[in-house]
């Protein structure tokens, strides 16, 4: 049995040509970036960010300060004084900032408190 080119052949699979490595598994990360993502920030990045946020935050303090010079009377439990209406200002922000801050603390400190006390019954 004699084949010619071009006749099918019967049983037989026809040869494959060898292509390029296929492989199931993913390619390793490139060395520093977690899971490959070539946007993902870095700490240099954050702290980039971050200086330039207190760039902008310091410009506009600077400038809410320029503008609010003028004096006020300030009262407060029994106190008296005059100082500029934005050191007035400016103190009671920070004094919302602290007792923001402090009750914030006094809820993560029960909330761990709760938490280790659950780890505790387990």
């Amino acid at each position: 049995m004699t084949q010619t080119p071009g006749e099918p052949t019967t049983g037989t699979t026809p040869p494959v040509e060898p292509g390029p490595p296929t492989s199931t598994t993913p390619e390793p990360a490139p060395a520093g970036r977690p899971g490959g993502d070539p946007l993902r920030g870095s700490l240099t990045s954050g702290v980039w960010a971050a200086i330039v946020a207190f760039g902008i935050v310091l410009v506009l303090l600077v400038v809410f300060i320029a503008q609010n010079t003028e004096p006020v009377l300030v009262r407060f439990l029994g106190f008296e004084g005059e100082t500029p209406l934005a050191v007035a200002l400016l103190i009671a922000v920070a004094a919302g900032l602290l007792l923001t801050a402090l009750a914030g603390t006094l809820r993560l400190w029960q909330v761990r408190r709760r938490v280790r006390r659950e780890a505790k019954r387990h």
